[in-house]
């Protein structure tokens, strides 16, 4: 479980850092993000 979350803190901030950079892509990563946690979820994938 460990691996998992910290896996999701350094997704979190490099998504921070870009949206920083680039706002318009905001829309883009949150729909992205939502789509992998939704399949992660789906399927019953653990990464820890």
């Amino acid at each position: 479980m460990t691996l998992h979350l910290q896996l999701e803190y350094l997704l979190a901030i490099i998504a921070g850092v870009v949206i920083l950079v680039q706002p318009k892509l905001l829309n883009l990563i949150v729909a992205i993000y939502l789509i992998a946690i939704g399949v992660i979820g789906i399927l019953g994938i653990h990464i820890y």
